[in-house]
């Protein structure tokens, strides 16, 4: 009686185990075998530009100084701002304008300094027998920023920015300065730089 029970006592540590040994082959078949695929493509990128060019009138730019003046007398000088055909459309372009000392040419709001911008749809050219810059035949004449004080800061040349986005990718802009007539005494003698800065921004974002 006493083997009976040994016996059957094996038999069953032996089942038990051959059990677990079941159930872990059984987790095991998880841990192998996946289906996989692999795949991939590229997308060439790149930036733009936005590049404002500025060059002067052959014989009235910017850098041509006015002396001498007196109330009533105006200053007429010419740029051409381009747009390069590699550059990216411009959103706007503004206009910057400092005095180089405090004076009150620069600093009078009504006596000093009078600034005015127009836009020609060909090059200015230099009137005979005077320093007036004139729109030729054919040309027209588009006024991009109307009388103000000379000193200003992000001035709008909306009529500009569509110019140089058009074909063309050029403004031909005349500034004009006056010494308003009503000056006084006290401008006599004063001397001033006007230094005029033009921006240009990019186009609206798009998608691509």
């Amino acid at each position: 009686m006493k083997k009976s029970a040994l016996t059957a006592s094996s038999t069953k540590i032996l089942a038990s185990v051959v059990l677990v040994a079941g159930a872990a082959s059984v987790a095991g078949l998880g841990t192998f075998g996946a289906f996989t695929s692999t795949t991939s493509a590229s997308e060439a990128v790149g930036t733009g530009k936005v590049v404002l060019g500025l060059t002067q009138h052959a014989t009235l730019g910017t850098t041509v100084a006015a002396t001498n003046l007196v109330p009533g007398d105006t200053v007429q000088r010419a740029v051409v701002l381009t747009r390069s055909s590699d550059t990216e459309a411009f959103g706007s372009v503004k206009l910057t304008t400092a005095g180089g000392t405090a004076n009150k040419l620069t600093t009078e709001q009504t006596d000093g300094l009078q600034l005015a911008v127009d836009q020609c749809s060909i090059a200015w050219t230099k009137a005979s027998g005077s320093n007036d810059l004139v729109c030729g035949t054919g040309g027209t004449v588009t006024n991009v920023v109307a009388s103000r004080p000379v000193v200003g800061t992000n001035l709008d040349l909306a009529a500009a920015t569509t110019a140089l986005n058009s074909g063309a990718a050029a403004a031909n802009l005349r500034v004009t300065l006056t010494l308003p007539p009503a000056a006084d005494n006290t401008f006599q003698g004063l001397s001033n730089t006007v230094a005029f800065t033009f921006d240009a921004t990019q186009r609206a974002a798009q998608a691509k």
